[in-house]
């Protein structure tokens, strides 16, 4: 799960990271007022969406007076960011966040992961401040430093401040420093966050250090235990189809090709996508319905996925270990007929119950193109998708 700039600075408030004053804002009006209430001659207006790269794209811009906060917060306010996380098809800006201006002398990067081989988190920093870190590491990777973190003792001080004085932060900054950086890795660990970035972190000239972007991910697994986290989501920024497939506990990602996937399993999901393009084929969607899908967690399924206009053809791979292949073929019979399923589709099962499952759809009376095997079953779904 991921969220707002404005949002994780209010996470990083509470940990005593700082924090620039911003406001945020739905309409060109309250952003005009938020300037006003801030006070000062200079602000940023910054777009509001779920992607990096938002200065690159338009999303951000400096204002030094109350009619250009205006005129910036008219132009990004709706409009179709595109960064390179967005994709070529953008994102439509629906909030904004108004900040006071700050005084920059330097532009540092600081970001918390979980590493799994040490299975520890790794405070990673640089120098390279503003800049995509996958270049930072291309280009000049000696300037990217890490520490692996003991989780029973935490971020030390004497570690905080070995990492600070290697990016560059004056000594007479350094405690600031140290305070900011244990308040990061504070907010991670009591967020159960799976990321947390801040780019630029800055040193101003008058040597604070200041959190000036902030972006966080949430691990989805530890979301029960974090209701305020939770109460953060904001739909709008989320494919509406995946939204859809989490009320029914499926595990969908839309993709951009033409073959719709339903599998049970992430790993024979991968499988099977993995193998339809071997074959020549694109896959429309990852779609996991797991050990314990109804028929009607199947319709559902079958209504996301037909909800994708360029879908020409589903493939249904199951391997009924927990999940018998009757009820999955009793799935597949009921979610044809409620949708009216105008799509080839192949079927394709093993395991428990298979030749029950396979009578079935025999029986069924429906046009199903039945496989044996998962070669078969992707060079079928790939012709019947080409019209062949």
């Amino acid at each position: 799960m991921k969220i707002h700039e404005y949002q994780g600075k209010e996470i990083l408030r509470k940990y005593g990271v700082t924090v620039p004053r911003g406001i945020p804002c739905l309409s060109v009006e309250e952003a005009v007022k938020a300037a006003e209430t801030l006070g000062g001659p200079v602000w940023v207006v910054k777009a509001q969406i779920h992607a990096g790269g938002r200065g690159k794209g338009g999303g951000v811009k400096v204002a030094k007076s109350l009619e250009q906060v205006k005129e910036y917060a008219d132009q990004i306010l709706g409009m179709q960011l595109i960064t390179h996380q967005t994709g070529p098809e953008g994102q439509k800006v629906r909030r904004l966040l108004i900040e006071e201006g700050a005084d920059i002398k330097q532009e540092l990067y600081v970001s918390l992961v979980t590493d799994r081989v040490t299975q520890r988190v790794v405070l990673m920093a640089s120098s390279e401040g503003g800049m995509d870190i996958e270049e930072v590491a291309e280009s000049h990777p000696e300037k990217i430093h890490s520490i692996a973190i003991d989780p029973v003792v935490g971020l030390t001080d004497a570690e905080a401040a070995d990492i600070a004085a290697k990016i560059g932060v004056p000594a007479g900054s350094i405690p600031d420093a140290v305070t900011n950086l244990q308040g990061l890795y504070k907010a991670y660990w009591e967020t159960d966050s799976s990321l947390a970035e801040i780019n630029p972190l800055i040193v101003t000239g008058s040597g604070k250090i200041i959190a000036l972007d902030a972006k966080f991910n949430f691990d989805a697994n530890a979301l029960f235990r974090q209701p305020e986290i939770v109460a953060y989501r904001d739909l709008d920024e989320e494919d509406p189809a995946e939204v859809e497939a989490s009320k029914f506990d499926l595990a969908y990602i839309s993709l951009d090709g033409n073959i719709g996937c339903l599998v049970n399993g992430a790993g024979l999901a991968m499988a099977t996508m993995d193998t339809i393009k071997l074959f020549g084929g694109e896959p429309a969607n990852f779609l996991d319905v797991g050990g314990g899908a109804t028929a009607e967690k199947v319709t559902e399924a079958f209504k996301i996925m037909l909800k994708n206009p360029g879908l020409k053809a589903i493939l249904v791979n199951i391997f009924g270990g927990i999940m018998r292949c009757d009820v999955i073929a009793e799935g597949v019979i009921t979610a044809s007929k409620a949708v009216s399923l105008q799509v080839p589709l192949v079927v394709r099962m093993k395991g428990t119950n298979e030749d029950l499952g396979k009578k079935m759809l025999a029986d069924s009376g429906l046009p199903i193109i039945a496989a044996d095997t998962m070669e078969d079953a992707a060079k079928s779904v790939v012709a019947a998708a080409a019209g062949k």
